[in-house]
């Protein structure tokens, strides 16, 4: 996926500077990402960074310890993909933002939210200049909240499970549901947590 942002931006390079420990837990290499962000905040080319609230997270607690800040070239772009599946202390979404936009130096309406998942081929994104957070997916992709008790769509404004039907998904099922919590609003949807004892999903999960 990030190497199609990348072609598409026609950037000069991405990498990876997450990954999964040996206990299987996640971390950043602040080795190469703190002195990155030095870099680009000294110089004018825009960055993108895309990562997950809990990798968000880490980074955040490591540039707060060592009181360090940064503001990032305008036309810089954050994509907060969301997930921390006890990987880190949670932060209500307004917070984690302020924070990003505190220390990046990046304007919250330039912080954008993605939902997306291993068992989707398309992702939903937000719109970060609307006042609320309403992810939508491509056309090709419809995403209904239900009721888990009678497992029919909810009413405009209510809370229910997240189901998608992915018409990207060739050769895979089309439609997956979710034990992700939901408010449906309009032909989008808002994402507010998972429901009461549902397992911890995520590719972030799997890796070893």
């Amino acid at each position: 996926m990030v190497e199609i942002i990348r072609q598409k931006l026609d950037a000069d390079k991405t990498a990876l500077k997450g990954w999964a420990s040996g206990g299987n837990d996640w971390t950043l290499d602040f080795d190469y990402v703190v002195p990155l962000l030095h870099l680009a905040s000294e110089g004018k080319k825009p960055l993108l960074l895309i990562g997950t609230a809990f990798l968000f997270v880490h980074l955040l607690d490591h540039l707060r310890e060592h009181g360090t800040r940064y503001k990032l070239p305008r036309g810089s772009r954050i994509v907060e993909t969301g997930g921390y599946k006890g990987r880190s202390r949670e932060i209500p979404k307004p917070e984690l933002h302020a924070l990003i936009s505190k220390y990046l130096g990046v304007p919250q309406q330039h912080i954008i939210c993605e939902y997306g998942m291993s068992e989707l081929s398309s992702q939903a994104y937000d719109d970060p200049t609307q006042p609320s957070r309403i992810l939508r997916f491509p056309p090709w992709a419809r995403v209904q909240i239900i009721d888990p008790e009678t497992g029919c769509e909810v009413a405009e404004g209510e809370t229910g499970l997240v189901r998608v039907f992915d018409l990207a998904n060739i050769f895979s099922v089309q439609a997956v549901q979710t034990e992700d919590l939901g408010i449906r609003r309009g032909d989008g949807f808002e994402v507010i947590g998972r429901a009461a004892l549902a397992e911890p999903r995520g590719c972030s999960l799997m890796a070893v």
